[in-house]
């Protein structure tokens, strides 16, 4: 492991330095877990350099993640909870700067541990997943006053599916860069006939329909940190995408990700499915904490918001497979098209379950 002690240096850490080691799974921020002595007390405190090669504007982002937390920090307490476990409490270099940049351009930043707690790496329960969506929708909760669009939007236009379709999939479809459309035929017929669904959520937006909230932007379960002895979930973490959007897009990818009976690359797709429970125990977690902050139009869009969302995902992996795969890592030549007929596949079962998605959205 690197030697970083003179990165730890600059940040106001409480104590002596007993340990510093990487630490998680990310695959974008590279992470460390320092730990200092002070007296009889531990502090823990997490580290990270932060990836400038996707996040290019560091202030930005930093800017976004300060306002939110700090907003978070007021409500939560003001709610009569603990600032201190139940959002991330970042802290300033020496110098009181929000990160620190290094001569050679890299870039860290710092918060404070959540202690007794732990991640999740898969959805192997409702129950988990269901806590996972008090979470979210907590966070969207506490944050219904914010005022989104003062947050910087670091990726434009990110869930605008209609222009995701427009501007990037149809002109990969012409351009063929690599020939491969012959080999996606139906695939491509596949997206083009629901290009009405592309511009539902734009179009209620620009009607006034639906707020602007601010989202997360990637609600996997491991973003969540649970209690260690509960099993309660405690906060939402990784708010690098952090910005304005609609409650809608988190709710909907959460579906996406934590509700599919596979792996968003599974070839065999007819074992593809969206798992109804999974489904239910989510929206009731996060709709009870979320619910009474949002309008009815939001209410009347979740069931389609997963739809969506795994419809637009899906289209990215056939934009970028058209395109020669120069955005998604990919494990081998197929990767990209395997994904994209996973999600395409997980789009026609909720089709096919529409209506007993919505059913049970009313129900909650």
């Amino acid at each position: 492991m690197e030697d970083i002690k003179h990165i730890l240096d600059k940040f106001n850490f409480k104590g002596e330095l007993a340990e510093c080691e990487v630490f998680g799974s990310g695959h974008i921020n590279t992470t460390y877990m320092a730990v200092y002595n002070n007296g009889n007390t531990v502090n823990k405190y997490i580290v990270q350099r932060v990836n400038t090669n996707v996040f290019k504007n560091i202030d930005e982002l930093m800017d976004n993640v300060f306002a939110v937390t700090s907003f978070l920090r007021d409500k939560i307490k003001g709610c009569g909870g603990d600032p201190n476990r139940e959002t991330l409490n970042y802290i300033k270099t020496s110098d009181g700067d929000k990160y620190l940049r290094c001569d050679n351009g890299d870039c860290y930043r710092a918060y404070k541990f959540v202690d007794d707690s732990k991640s999740y790496n898969s959805v192997d329960s409702a129950e988990i997943f269901g806590k996972s969506g008090v979470a979210f929708g907590r966070f969207q909760k506490y944050l219904s006053d914010f005022p989104a669009t003062t947050l910087h939007e670091t990726i434009p236009d990110f869930h605008n599916t209609i222009r995701r379709y427009e501007n990037e999939f149809l002109p990969a479809v012409k351009n063929d860069l690599q020939g491969r459309a012959k080999d996606c035929k139906a695939e491509i017929e596949f997206v083009m006939e629901r290009k009405e669904d592309c511009s539902r959520l734009v179009d209620l937006i620009e009607k006034g329909e639906l707020p602007i909230r601010v989202t997360h932007n990637d609600t996997k379960l491991n973003n969540v940190i649970f209690d260690e002895e509960t099993d309660d979930a405690i906060c939402v973490i990784d708010l690098d995408t952090v910005m304005p959007g609609l409650a809608l897009y988190d709710f909907g990818d959460s579906i996406r990700f934590g509700a599919n009976t596979c792996a968003e690359d599974e070839p065999d797709t007819s074992r593809i499915a969206i798992n109804l429970d999974y489904f239910k125990a989510y929206a009731e977690g996060f709709l009870s904490e979320a619910g009474e902050s949002f309008t009815q139009c939001e209410i009347d869009n979740l069931a389609f918001s997963a739809k969506l969302m795994t419809f637009e995902c899906g289209m990215r992996f056939l934009t970028d497979y058209l395109n020669g795969d120069t955005y998604f890592k990919t494990a081998y030549p197929e990767h990209n098209i395997v994904r994209a007929r996973s999600q395409f596949a997980l789009v026609k079962d909720m089709e096919s379950k529409m209506s007993e998605m919505e059913e049970i959205i009313r129900n909650i």
